[in-house]
């Protein structure tokens, strides 16, 4: 079957333009990638550790979406050959990344290709990357700032790592919550206060520690960071543990939708610090809003998005990768309804992953998309 973005292709010239700008001559030496977001800023190295003791198997939570029909892929003859497994890095037990990984697995196992994707729980992008980096995995979702840090070999990673993009997949939302009751009405507030920055190997890490900094909550003035994940947060926040939490996800978040009909939450404004951070690293921090409605909101509050990447191995198989991406175009909103509402999964936006080249096995794709 036809992607449903692919039939607007004739409708709309100027988009097949642009995938041709962008993905640029299929030459021999491997394809161009407009690079989005030449600026940023390389950190201090730091020691490489890896996630394989830490790693379990997602089992279960498949079932249903297995159980759906292939005629987003009818007409689309397997490849030839064996099954391929696939481990996917994802996130922990109930976070959006793992919810991706279990229906990216179910879609794949119900669409007749030859190929089996495992999803793997970790603590997210940067365990993700170290994984993908040590081979212990092919595939791996991460957050762009990580991504953008391991290409170029900045801090927290040791060296550049060889990874590719598949596609940029969707956008996590910065959220920034305290009671709506209490002292901390601006993020100033913070200084010397106690904040669940986001579990030790995440990418929420990454931009937390870049907000804090941006906003001169250092030295004398920093925070007392507890290094937690999103459900330890979401508890510490209402026992009076933790004087705000931060997370960076999809909208809603259904921990953080549970956690606001628990206790009145107030989400605050960061985007004066984003347009801090996109000076300082360039496009992967992007201005978004958290509307109205979400969390109890009555007024839309301004924050800091940052796109997620599919990347790979670069020694996957181009044939693999193509048949993975007619799997996640064929059925992105499956894909997507767990992990962000309102998403729209379409070739020109998944092609913009800055300075992170996509595999040759997406290029293939995407040209077959757009002819």
């Amino acid at each position: 079957m036809t992607n449903p973005d692919a039939r607007g292709a004739d409708r709309h010239p100027h988009r097949t333009a642009c995938l041709d700008a962008r993905l640029g001559p299929s030459a021999a030496g491997g394809p161009k990638v407009l690079l989005e977001n030449p600026s940023g800023a390389e950190g201090r190295a730091g020691p490489s550790r890896s996630g394989a003791s830490r790693r379990r198997l997602v089992r279960g939570g498949a079932g249903g979406a297995a159980a759906l029909a292939t005629w987003a892929l009818a007409g689309r003859p397997s490849e030839p050959g064996p099954v391929r497994r696939l481990r996917l890095a994802t996130g922990p037990e109930g976070g959006p990344y793992n919810a991706f990984g279990r229906a990216l697995a179910a879609a794949v196992a119900a669409s007749g290709q030859r190929l089996e994707v495992v999803p793997v729980a970790t603590a997210a992008s940067v365990d993700n990357l170290r994984e993908l980096a040590a081979g212990e995995v092919e595939l791996a979702m991460t957050m762009a700032d990580a991504a953008q840090d391991a290409a170029r070999g900045g801090a927290p990673f040791a060296r550049p790592v060889p990874l590719t993009a598949l596609a940029r997949v969707y956008v996590n939302y910065t959220h920034l919550a305290v009671p709506a009751h209490g002292p901390v009405r601006s993020v100033d507030d913070l200084a010397g206060r106690r904040v669940a920055t986001g579990a030790t190997g995440s990418g929420l890490r990454t931009v937390a520690e870049r907000l804090l900094h941006a906003a001169g909550l250092a030295g004398d003035r920093a925070v007392r960071e507890a290094r937690l994940g999103l459900g330890e947060s979401a508890r510490a926040l209402r026992a009076g543990d933790v004087h705000a939490l931060m997370w960076s996800g999809g909208v809603p978040t259904p921990t953080l939708e549970a956690l606001a009909r628990a206790m009145p939450l107030r989400l605050l404004p960061l985007d004066a610090l984003g347009r801090e951070l996109r000076t300082a690293y360039g496009a992967v921090y992007a201005p978004v809003t958290l509307p109205p409605g979400a969390y109890g909101l009555r007024e839309p509050v301004r924050t800091v998005g940052v796109s997620n990447y599919l990347t790979a191995r670069g020694d996957v198989p181009a044939r693999v990768v193509r048949a993975l991406l007619r799997v996640v175009f064929g059925r992105w909103r499956e894909l997507l309804r767990e992990v962000t509402a309102g998403a729209r999964l379409e070739p020109r936006f998944a092609i913009a992953t800055g300075v992170v080249p996509l595999h040759p096995g997406a290029v293939d794709y995407y040209r077959s998309v757009y002819g």
